[in-house]
Formats: structure tokens, C-alpha cells, sequence
């Protein structure tokens, strides 16, 4: 008989998978930027908040903080390096105030979970007690990371368009939370079931806007594409009245 230890460890692999997955599905996104040479209208927001996420969950899963962690370790360690290059492009291609924002962000990131190994290590002196208290932060700002997409959905809800709000994120969301939900329900770990719960439930809130403003965004693409074109055949009718007139100019002498 298989042993719940065993299925856990399963599903954790599974959940490194779809996790990895989920790092990797904005990819399409920042090939968009890289050509295009801009940000648009995408927010570094869930980029950011994903960065500190994997942090933490690294700090979470050290032996020194909660041992046997290792599945834990391996893909956020992994979403860091992913996360920390998306933060880069961005860096890259932004801005202003929007490129400041994000340097301020990554500064602030570093700092706090720097500050929190620190005190942790040296004020905590059990596993428990430092596992319940980076569990918490993870808590949070798990959280955190799953809801950040809420300022994306808000936009999609005002402009009725789901241009900016990935549909591959959202299911790579979805899949990634029901694995590590499962996985923290076997071998109850309240910390691990919290967040991704939550999360299960701000990807499916996502997947129901992407069905619901699909249509709309298609018909505003092609009315903008209706509108490029219309511009473009203004200009060529222009340059040729031009054209025509030099031409006339030219016969008077």
C-alpha cells in the first residue's frame, strides 16, 4: 500500500512542475515587450509580488527553519531566478516613475527578507517557533501574490478588455494552486494550505472575467486595427495629393 508520505511527495513533484509552469507562462508576455521595446500597460505588480513570494517560501523551507522542506526549496529557488529576470526586463524597458517604482520595490524586497532571516536565526531558537513565523509572513504574502493579479482584473473590468491579463497565467495559477493545496492537505501544513486555497480561488475569478470579456476584447483589437488602417490610407492619399501638386508645380515653369 502506498504510503500518504509517498503520495505527498508525488504531488510535490507535480507541484514543482505546474509551479515551474507558472513561472515560465509569462514568457509570451515579455517577448511581446522585448519586440515591441515597451511595457505598455502590463504591471510589474504580480512580478514583484511573486519574487517576494519565492523569497520567502526559500527561507520557509531552509533546514534550519523547517526541515524536510526540499520540494519546497527546489521550485521556489528556481521561481526567484525566473522572477528576478521578469523584474529585469522590466527594469529595462520602463520608464520613469514606473522604473523608479520597481527599483524601489526589489530594494524594499531584499531588505525585508534579509532583516527577517536575520532576526529569525538569532531570536527564534526552535524549528517550531521559526517555522510559525516565517510561516505566517509566507501567509501573507502568498497571498499576496496570488491577489495581485486583482489590479490587472480591475482594468479588465473598466475596459472590458482582457488584453493584459494573460490567459496562460491564469490556468498555470489555477493548476499550480489545486497541486499545492493537495499536497499541504495530506500532511496538514496550515501555512502552504492558506495561500494556495486562496489562490485556487483568484485564478478561477480570473478564468470567469477572461470568459466573460473574450468577445469584447476581440472586437476592440479589430476596431483598433480598423482604425490603423483607416490612418495609414489617410497618409497615402495625402503624400499623394502632395505629390500630384509638386508634379503640377513643376509643369508651370
Amino acid at each position: 500500500m502506498i504510503s500518504p508520505d509517498t503520495i505527498r511527495t508525488a504531488i510535490g513533484v507535480i507541484g514543482n512542475g505546474t509551479a515551474l509552469v507558472l513561472f515560465l507562462s509569462p514568457v509570451p508576455t515579455f517577448i511581446r515587450i522585448w519586440k515591441k521595446g515597451s511595457v505598455e500597460q502590463y504591471s510589474p505588480v504580480p512580478y514583484v509580488a511573486t519574487l517576494l513570494n519565492c523569497m520567502m517560501w526559500v527561507l520557509y523551507g531552509l533546514p534550519l527553519v523547517h526541515p524536510h522542506s526540499m520540494l519546497v526549496i527546489t521550485i521556489n529557488g528556481t521561481g526567484m531566478a525566473i522572477e528576478l529576470t521578469y523584474v529585469t526586463l522590466f527594469l529595462l524597458y520602463s520608464t520613469g516613475a514606473a522604473r523608479r517604482k520597481v527599483v524601489l520595490l526589489l530594494a524594499a524586497e531584499v531588505a525585508f527578507v534579509g532583516a527577517v532571516a536575520v532576526l529569525v536565526l538569532s531570536l527564534a531558537h526552535t524549528h517550531e517557533r521559526r517555522s510559525m513565523i516565517v510561516g505566517i509572513l509566507c501567509v501573507l504574502f502568498g497571498t499576496g501574490m496570488y491577489a495581485a493579479p486583482l489590479s490587472v482584473m480591475k482594468m479588465v473590468i473598466q475596459t472590458k478588455s482582457v488584453e493584459y491579463m494573460p490567459l496562460s497565467l491564469s490556468l498555470a495559477s489555477l493548476v499550480n494552486g489545486i497541486c499545492w493545496t493537495a499536497y499541504a492537505l495530506i500532511k496538514f501544513d496550515l501555512y502552504i494550505t492558506i495561500p494556495n486555497g486562496l489562490g485556487v480561488l483568484f485564478a478561477v475569478a480570473q478564468v470567469v472575467l477572461y470568459a466573460i470579456y473574450y468577445n469584447s476584447t476581440q472586437e476592440i483589437i479589430e476596431a483598433r486595427k480598423r482604425k490603423a488602417n483607416q490612418v495609414a490610407m489617410t497618409e497615402v492619399v495625402v503624400d499623394d495629393g502632395k505629390t500630384n501638386n509638386s508634379h503640377a508645380s513643376a509643369g508651370l515653369y
